[in-house]
């Protein structure tokens, strides 16, 4: 065979996977959305959700993006909106936890990539009252991995009401476990973190993520307090109030008793629906509603962006926006099988029976990442079901199993 009917045989051969490539993409697509559109409208029919907004995308290819429902369905007395709010795919909504991951855990990538920070180092080498005792041996690794042995939640807004008090607030507290034995999901870690990127930086949390994560990706839908920006309509109600942290102060049942604390010596609880707010108590009250834990408000498409850089390694066009190293590194499985920030442990409901290296997280408001780079795959679930109200058990509505019909059904059709 000559060498010019070689290179046209192999054209013939690359146009002809291509096709068969579209065509398998175009069949999963015509099959997966009936079956997404079935689960999340039943929630929002059934009254279960007020809406939902869902991206998946694989292979650089959006296969499916909608939204479903109601941006805000109740106000302050739980009396249904005449009329309600419509959800649209540009909604902003409150992403609760996935603040660990989309701002506080990229820029730690960040400090790590530019030489100024490592993630084993002891964290007292930033903030001197982690420097003695016990607290000596945690590392900027366990802050990521939910391992420094620190209380879960604490209601810092009973004693502070700015970030610096907040910092001296945590460190003043007794661990609660031992150093690196036990995975303790804790809110208060990331704020250290925070403590520790804008020592290192020399720039406040929110200022430091948008000059260096925000603005370079182009996710400019994505701030902390929106109202004080001047984004006041499109935007996912939240809770009615704080009905919830209310309860995680007065009821002991739940767990979160502070002995000594009296619930009556703070009454600044907010009495109104929470659009444009974090719904977060810590974030809100305790740090100006910009905190590591949680505060940053954002879009489907914003989060699109950074997901895209981790699947690309770091790489956004023909930039590296950080190593492929670091991005490596932090997607290594720990003793409790996560990464540092991600959660990696493919037995939880979320990402259950998820392929090896499938990634995500959850905000407590209803968001959700999930993420299998096997199949080049992700998912961006936004919900905001907590504008529903408490059930009458006094909690939220559970939309871990709806998020677990959403991954199980996009494997089923996506996941070659």
């Amino acid at each position: 065979m000559t060498k010019k009917l070689l290179l046209v045989f192999l054209q013939l051969c690359l146009i002809s996977h291509l096709v068969k490539s579209q065509s398998t993409t175009e069949n999963a697509r015509t099959k997966l959305i009936p079956e997404i559109d079935s689960i999340l409208n039943s929630q929002v029919v059934n009254n279960k959700i007020p809406g939902a907004v869902i991206q998946i995308k694989k292979d650089g290819k959006i296969l499916y993006k909608h939204a479903y429902g109601y941006a805000q369905k109740y106000d302050i007395n739980h009396q249904l909106l005449n009329p309600p709010v419509p959800m649209n795919t540009a909604t902003l909504f409150d992403m609760a936890s996935l603040t660990k991951v989309i701002g506080t855990t990229t820029s730690i990538m960040l400090l790590v990539d530019r030489g100024l920070i490592k993630v084993d180092d002891a964290v007292g080498k930033y903030i001197p009252a982690f420097d003695a005792g016990a607290k000596k041996a945690i590392t900027i690794r366990n802050l990521l991995t939910h391992t420094a042995g620190l209380i879960e939640w604490y209601p810092l807004f009973y004693f502070s009401h700015d970030k610096q008090t907040t910092y001296k607030v945590i460190g003043e507290l007794p661990l609660k476990y031992p150093v690196g034995k036990q995975r303790r999901y804790s809110d208060l870690g990331f704020i250290l973190l925070q403590e520790i990127i804008e020592k290192v930086s020399g720039m406040p949390l929110d200022k430091f993520e948008k000059q260096n994560i925000f603005i370079p990706l182009g996710m400019t839908h994505t701030m902390y307090n929106p109202l004080q920006h001047g984004r006041t309509t499109n935007i996912a109600a939240t809770s009615l109030g704080n009905p919830y942290e209310t309860r995680m102060v007065y009821d002991s049942s739940l767990g979160y008793y502070v002995k000594g604390l009296d619930p009556k010596s703070w009454n600044g609880w907010r009495k109104y629906v929470l659009k444009g707010e974090v719904n977060d108590g810590n974030a809100w009250y305790a740090n100006g509603g910009i905190a590591g834990s949680a505060g940053l408000f954002s879009t489907v498409d914003d989060i699109q962006k950074l997901v895209d850089m981790l699947m690309n390694k770091g790489k956004v066009g023909n930039r590296q926006f950080i190593r492929s190293s670091v991005i490596d590194s932090f997607f290594v499985k720990d003793q409790f099988n996560n990464g540092l920030g991600w959660m990696m442990d493919t037995t939880d409901s979320f990402i259950k029976d998820g392929p090896e290296g499938t990634f995500g997280h959850t905000g407590f408001t209803g968001t959700g990442i999930m993420v299998v780079p096997k199949y080049n795959l992700s998912i961006i679930l936004l919900i905001n079901r907590q504008n529903m109200g408490l059930l009458q058990s006094g909690y939220y509505y559970n939309v871990t199993p709806v998020r677990k019909a959403v991954f199980e059904t996009t494997l089923k059709y996506c996941g070659q």
